[in-house]
């Protein structure tokens, strides 16, 4: 994979100019980047969280953070979950509601997030290694979105 053809050098249309230069002497950072995103959206061991349903809450995430080209880029891989990428859907129909509910808490209102949170998961069943791959996912999507408004600002567009 070319090094522009990562997610967030191409979500954020960097491929020429002053800001791909600079980006060229970090591209360690940008490679690095992308293979975390490998890792948190298709791990080898997935747990509960199947790669469709991590990729609807990467989409969703990217769609509430005002990043509309990676949340479509996210949804092309969350097949049967896409559904869960509407930020309307509480995810109720899919059973799904308490990892909703605390996605979209991290991801929009990470100070609120408290112990009861994480205790609330636990009561519905979620696993500790479940929860901390959640927590992966979220705290890695967040990164994602700061990383292309970074580089769009860069570029001299809009975040």
């Amino acid at each position: 994979m070319s090094l522009f053809q990562t997610t967030a050098l191409d979500t954020a249309g960097i491929d020429t100019g002053p800001v791909a230069d600079a980006v060229r002497t970090r591209a360690n950072i940008m490679q690095a980047t992308q293979a975390a995103e490998d890792a948190v959206m298709a791990p080898l061991y997935a747990g509960a969280f199947s790669h469709d349903l991590r990729a609807a809450l990467a989409a969703r995430m990217a769609q509430s953070g005002g990043v509309p080209e990676l949340a479509t880029r996210y949804l092309a891989r969350a097949g049967d979950m896409a559904p869960l990428a509407d930020p309307a859907s509480d995810g109720a129909a899919q059973g799904l509601a308490h990892i909703i509910a605390f996605v979209d808490r991290a991801a929009n209102a990470t100070r609120d997030v408290a112990a009861s949170d994480i205790s609330g998961l636990q009561a519905a069943s979620v696993s500790d290694a479940d929860i901390v791959r959640l927590c992966e996912l979220v705290a890695f999507t967040a990164y994602q979105l700061r990383v292309v408004a970074g580089l769009r600002l860069m570029k001299g567009g809009a975040a």
